[in-house]
Parts: structure tokens; sequence; C-alpha cells
């Protein structure tokens, strides 16, 4: 295979690393992937940045490096050239030259299997999930149903759909208020970081909760609000993957929104979570267990709610491409587990070629 010949020539394994991208979390993407390409041990890769603009174009090294710079300078107008594909031929040259792709992306056109597709096809191995573990993970409802057959405990849901919305959006709301009572959660279906998310106190907060939600997907997730301690745990491995210590995280706003993750030094991340034994064990068995039922490989991280007055624990979702910043709680879970970032780095790369052999 390309890979391991490529290996005989040089000590360094040549690891692509993607990021930027069409969806919503554009920018934390960013962010994760400066935090990838410096913890990458030098001395064992060579890193080849690979980045999108905001349009979905397929950039070159330079302008790659250019967008990975703290203030850089919006490239996704970036138009040049009479091909109108997205993916030069220059570009799809450069992928040839990795031995491995390293996916940053987070959101739709990167977790959520089309970018898992496309390396699929031109035959690159890449970290974390396959095509559909990537596609089930993405979308909450089809990953809630999933989870629910197997008998897993998630929140109460309901499905809305853009299109409904437009045409009856009184109908819509009192369906919605007939299932579930104040206060309850609307969120786009595939999207990741907060984005669109909304936590809706009263009849008179629903139709703008809807309407940001429909500005990120045609499919709308209602979801009742668990009163709950935010849960998480990390999972690494293939087919027999294996969960970290959990963690908690306790935001100073209201609910884990967008500015409470990354602009907010007052959320706190307790690590490992304030946790009697078996309420570890029985949040790392569900993490498993979610990972596998969803067809996941290489990496996810599992978020839980855990119920304040029963202990009863639900999953909320999983990412099948967790954020990498400095501040994210997937490598942070794994440092407190004994793996390093680094370590952690080294891992799932050698996953994602052994998961190729």
């Amino acid at each position: 295979m390309k890979f391991l010949v490529m290996t005989l020539v040089s000590d360094k394994l040549r690891v692509g690393v993607l990021f930027g991208g069409r969806s919503g979390e554009h920018d934390i993407s960013i962010l994760s992937a400066r935090s990838i390409i410096n913890v990458l041990d030098k001395t064992k890769y060579t890193v080849v940045p690979i980045g999108i603009g905001r349009n979905g174009r397929w950039l070159s090294e330079g302008r790659s490096q250019q967008m990975l710079t703290p203030g850089y300078q919006r490239l996704e107008q970036d138009t040049t050239g009479p091909n109108k594909l997205l993916v030069s031929a220059e570009e799809l040259g450069r992928l040839n030259e990795v031995d491995v792709v390293f996916p940053a992306l987070h959101g739709p056109h990167g977790e959520d299997g089309t970018v898992q597709g496309f390396l699929d096809v031109v035959g690159v191995p890449y970290v974390g999930a396959d095509v559909l573990g990537s596609a089930v993970g993405m979308d909450k409802a089809v990953m809630k149903a999933l989870l629910s057959f197997h008998g897993l405990p998630v929140p109460d849901y309901q499905v809305v759909y853009k299109k409904e919305l437009e045409s009856d959006a009184q109908f819509v709301i009192g369906k919605v208020e007939k299932r579930f009572t104040y206060p309850f959660f609307v969120k786009p279906a595939n999207l990741g970081s907060s984005v669109g998310i909304s936590k809706v106190k009263s009849r008179g907060e629903v139709d703008d909760a809807l309407s940001e939600a429909a500005r990120w997907d045609r499919k709308i997730l209602v979801e009742e609000a668990v009163d709950g301690r935010e849960i998480e745990c990390s999972i690494l491995g293939n087919e027999e993957p294996v969960a970290s210590v959990p963690g908690e995280i306790v935001p100073s706003r209201e609910f884990y929104d967008y500015f409470a993750k990354y602009h907010d030094e007052t959320t706190r991340l307790i690590i490992p979570a304030d946790l009697s034994q078996e309420l570890v064990k029985e949040v790392q068995r569900l993490a498993v267990l979610a990972f596998k039922v969803l067809d996941c490989s290489g990496m996810a991280r599992v978020d839980m709610f855990l119920s304040r007055s029963t202990d009863k624990i639900y999953i909320n979702e999983i990412n099948t491409i967790p954020g990498f910043t400095s501040v994210s709680m997937y490598p942070k879970l794994w440092e407190a587990s004994g793996l390093s970032y680094t370590g952690l780095l080294d891992k799932l790369i050698a996953l994602a070629l052994g998961r190729c052999q």
C-alpha cells in the first residue's frame, strides 16, 4: 500500500492535517488544527497543512499556512483559476504525497462522512470514524434513533423540518408544546459546538429559536431539558475501544453554549468528575456501547447528562471529531487517564493506519 512504500523511503510519516471547511464551526476547526500541528512530534512526522475556505475551496499549502496564522485574513473568497471544482488537481496531488490524513474538520462537509468518503475514494488513510460512523454521529436525529433502538437512554426528542416551519409554524409550535414542557432545547440536527442552539423558556421564545436553528439546517431537533450535570467521556480505539476517565463541565452560563465553550474563562472543567466508582463504570460502559452501536472508530467524545434527582445517565450526543484546542475535553480527559496529548496523536495515527491495513 502507498503509505507502507513511503515509510521505506523516509523515516517520517507525512501527516496531512485537514481543517477549515464550510460549516459554522470553521473557526473552531482552525483552532483544533493549530493545536494538533503544534503537538505532533516533528521527529516522527512531516506535517502538511491542508486548509479549506468557507466556500469549500481547497487551498494551496501557502494559503493553508496563512489560514493557521492568528488574525489571518479570510481566504474563503479565493476563486483563482478557471476550474470550478473545489479540489484542484494540485490539491489532489498533495493528497497523494501524504501517508495519512488527520481531519480536524467539525460539522457538515467534514465530520459527516462526506470527506471520509472522498478520502476512501482516493485511497488515503485517515484518522477517525469512517463514512457510516461519521454520518450517523453527525445527524443527532438518526443518532438518537439508533441509540434508542438499542436500549441506550437518550432525552426525549422530536424532529421538525424547516419545510414544516415555512408551511405552518404555529401548527409546529403547537405539536412541540403538546410534547414538551418548558424549558426545552432547540438545535440544528447536523451541527456542533453549540452553534444555533437555544434554551426555550416560554412560548414567546419558540419562534425565534426554531428560526435560528433553521438558519443552519433543514432538520431541527427539539429536546427535553434534563436537569443534570454535564458529563463527558473520551473513547479511543477501533474494534476494542476503551474509555477515559469521565469529566464534568460546569458552565458559568445557563448552559454550555458556544460562548461558554470557547470564550468564557469562568467555565470549569472538572477532571476527573466527582462521581462514585459505580457511576464512573456506568458512564464508561454507556460511552463504549454508544461508540460501538454507531459503528465509530478511532476516536469520539460522548456527552451525557447525569440527572440531579435520580442519577440516571442520558446520552446527549457523540462527537466523532471532537475538539482538539488547548481547552478541549477530549485530549484533557486522556491526559488525566495517563495518555499525553502527543501520545494520543501517535495512537490515533496508528489506529488509522492499522484500520487501512
